[in-house]
């Protein structure tokens, strides 16, 4: 399979200027000297020619590109074919290039084979992958950055770290009569806690940062009526949610992508919550609770020209013991009404009416995620690089017990398992099905 030559459509389906057709593969100068009648193409360089179908009818005029191997992406013989774009050119040319001796190429798989051709590793191929769905400017950043080597190069760092240590170890198992001196057990463990804090650091930072990568959830929170669909109205500048003065309205979370400063956020507007009869409000309002833990950032909103009451108190409450680890934005609405909303207990970060300006929460909103990426930390961008750390950190906690009572056989397991876990980041080649499973994940033609 893997002397294959694939082809696939590398840019979004629909209507553009151009499409964009792939090659990689052995073939791949061969098919594009057929379906152009153009035997020469200078590496590198683009040229204007005509592209024909297997029957010799002119499909469009194209620009090609042809990488030489092994200076290509996938470090294969590849071809970039830039057509004019549609429905039908670019399926037209894939489907000569088939008819040519190409097979289609699967999801992920141009990435698949620069990982296993040695031309990226396995976290360069993820932030590839995320650098396409990014959804923000700060983590679009990240992601470049991770697609140089800077994740790799920390991670070959830590195992580096590693592997010194236990060399000590491995050394002295040979000469087993001889217990390790006791100042050089409590350097080894002053090198491990070392990089246990460094690790638990990273862990930290890569949760609190999550959202950068996966795009922010906002719920809106609220006892029924106190304005929530129409702050989602005024946030997306345009009336999404039903608004009236029945209690109730909204029956279910809906959900909607806005863009704040440099963030692209999910706005999920929740129904009010309070006690309910109605079978279907009551699964309403089973929803908004779920949205609140799922959240990164919860607004909670309540109505300045009512009185608190119990509804408001047990809006706090729920927020308390689901909104725990999260940020939460206290919003008094509807100032522009009498106030009758007195109480000691809320203290509100910021009062609008949100049908008439909401920028006060817009760039409250803003600075708070923008303060998710104060970190110099380094990031990790998915939850099986989040595994990885937190296995090597265990092996290391479950080294130390055997380092003090000499049982270096047994520490030395715990810091193999250790380095393999952390090289399982860039390079887990022993794991065919991991693989297959995480590049399946890739866009056709990456």
């Amino acid at each position: 399979m893997i002397d294959d030559t694939i082809a696939a459509i590398a840019t979004a389906n629909g209507i553009g200027s151009i499409a964009i057709i792939r090659l990689s593969g052995n073939d791949a100068l061969r098919i594009i000297k057929k379906l152009s009648k153009k035997q020469n193409f200078s590496p590198r360089y683009a040229t204007l020619t005509n592209i024909y179908d297997n029957k010799n009818a002119l499909i469009d005029e194209a620009i090609v590109i042809h990488f030489e191997a092994p200076h290509s992406f996938t470090a294969e013989h590849v071809v970039e074919i830039q057509c004019h774009g549609g429905f039908i050119v670019a399926q037209s040319i894939l489907k000569a290039c088939v008819a040519c001796g190409a097979r289609l190429a699967y999801a992920g798989e141009f990435s698949k084979r620069a990982f296993f051709n040695g031309r990226i590793d396995l976290s360069e191929a993820e932030a590839i992958a995320q650098l396409i769905e990014a959804k923000s400017e700060d983590a679009a950043k990240i992601l470049a950055q991770q697609m140089k080597g800077s994740l790799k190069e920390y991670i070959e760092q830590v195992r580096d770290d590693i592997i010194h240590i236990l060399a000590y170890s491995e050394v002295s198992i040979d000469y087993a009569e001889e217990d390790l001196p006791a100042d050089l057990v409590r350097q080894i463990k002053e090198k491990l806690d070392a990089l246990k804090a460094s690790l638990s650091r990273t862990l930290q930072a890569s949760r609190q940062r999550e959202g950068l990568m996966q795009g922010f959830k906002v719920a809106i929170v609220g006892k029924p009526n106190v304005g929530k669909s129409s702050l989602l109205n005024k946030l997306l500048n345009y009336n999404r949610a039903i608004v009236s003065e029945i209690a109730g309205t909204t029956r279910d979370t809906i959900e909607e992508q806005v863009k704040i400063g440099t963030h692209l956020i999910r706005i999920i507007d929740t129904a009010g919550i309070r006690q309910a009869n109605d079978v279907i409000e009551k699964i309403g309002i089973e929803k908004s609770l779920e949205a609140i833990e799922m959240s990164d950032i919860v607004v909670a909103l309540f109505d300045s020209s009512r009185e608190i009451d119990s509804e408001d108190a047990q809006i706090v409450s729920l927020i308390t013991s689901h909104a725990q680890n999260k940020k939460v934005i206290y919003v008094k609405n509807k100032i522009d009404l009498t106030s009758k909303f007195f109480t000691n207990t809320i203290d509100f970060d910021i009062e609008i009416n949100s049908k008439d300006n909401v920028d006060l929460l817009i760039e409250f909103l803003k600075n708070s995620m923008d303060t998710t990426n104060t970190s110099d930390e380094m990031m990790l961008i998915s939850q099986r690089q989040i595994s990885a750390v937190e296995n090597t950190m265990q092996n290391i906690e479950e080294s130390f017990f055997p380092l003090e009572t000499q049982e270096l056989e047994i520490f030395s397991f715990h810091l193999n398992e250790a380095v393999k876990e952390m090289a399982s980041i860039t390079r887990p080649f022993e794991n065919d099905e991991m693989l297959d499973k995480m590049f399946g994940s890739f866009c056709l033609g990456k």
